[in-house]
């Protein structure tokens, strides 16, 4: 399998804060990977990294190229969406359409034009005349009609109504993934996504927490919940995290069988979302 990224030790310090501290990974050609982590835990940084936007120390290859030194012939292969806001409120559509064009040469103008015909956006109307809801779908008719290997997200949806939020994830999925593209995304609405998924990092302080392919959180953690009165005999196995709901006890262990629990009470596999703030909050066993 093509690795599409591939950092090792990779750091980034603004002046005394290091927003990136020696982070190491690798995510593999075909794959829908979710950077997690909350506010300042170094995910901007790492996707300004992989994008070629900021110098950094370590190794960083992305497409097998050095980001930040060869940007250009990079971002041939890459397409970058940030929150919609960045479109000049002032652009018309066709506008925006034809800068694109003149600027990637893989952008297919008639695709674009094709997936705007079925929204209710015109090519005269400005951006600023455009419902938050209606950018979006503007700039996903952008990265839908570029041929690019490496799709990279960074909170595409935020500020949006989940009726927008669920469309732009199906259109994005059932028209351009496919086995030779990647995508790489950061959300703070895990549980939206989760499903999306084939692989997560979770990062914080500048460290990787966690780096797993989704099918194998399964055989890696398990969540078991207890009554009150039953929580101290589970807590002798080291759970490290434990929040209370509803009167009963839920405990997210890491290593530990299902065999090893079930006998004290229900057992899961955790959600991406629960595992996330688990690892956020708890303390690695």
């Amino acid at each position: 399998m093509t690795t599409v990224i591939e950092a090792r030790g990779l750091s980034k310090s603004y002046r005394r804060t290091r927003a990136l501290d020696r982070v190491s990974f690798a995510i593999q050609a075909g794959r829908i990977v979710g950077l997690i982590g909350p506010n300042g835990a170094g995910k901007t940084t790492a996707l300004k990294a992989i994008l070629g936007l900021t110098p950094f120390e370590g190794q960083l290859s992305v497409l097998g190229k050095d980001p930040y030194r060869e940007r250009d012939a990079l971002m041939q292969d890459v397409c970058f969406i940030a929150d919609v806001a960045v479109l000049p409120k002032w652009l018309r559509v066709s506008q925006a359409l034809e800068f694109v064009a003149g600027v990637h040469p893989k952008f297919e103008r008639a695709r674009a034009e094709e997936f705007l015909r079925n929204t209710d956006i015109r090519m005269q109307s400005r951006v600023r005349e455009l419902s938050k809801g209606m950018v979006t779908q503007l700039h996903l008719a952008l990265i839908l009609a570029i041929d690019a290997r490496l799709l990279v997200l960074d909170e595409p949806t935020l500020g949006l109504d989940l009726l927008y939020r669920r469309q732009f994830y199906d259109t994005l999925l059932n028209d351009y993934f496919d086995k030779e593209r990647t995508i790489l995304l950061t959300t703070h609405q895990v549980e939206e996504v989760e499903h999306l998924l084939t692989d997560v990092i979770f990062i914080n302080h500048g460290h990787i927490a966690l780096d797993s392919p989704v099918e194998g959180i399964a055989e890696r953690y398990v969540q078991l919940t207890v009554r009150a009165d039953q929580a101290s005999r589970a807590r002798e196995l080291k759970p490290f995290y434990e929040r209370e709901v509803f009167g009963r006890v839920a405990m997210f262990f890491e290593g530990r069988s299902a065999a090893e629990l079930e006998a004290l009470g229900e057992i899961r596999t955790p959600s991406i979302a629960d595992l996330f703030v688990a690892k956020m909050q708890g303390v690695p066993a």
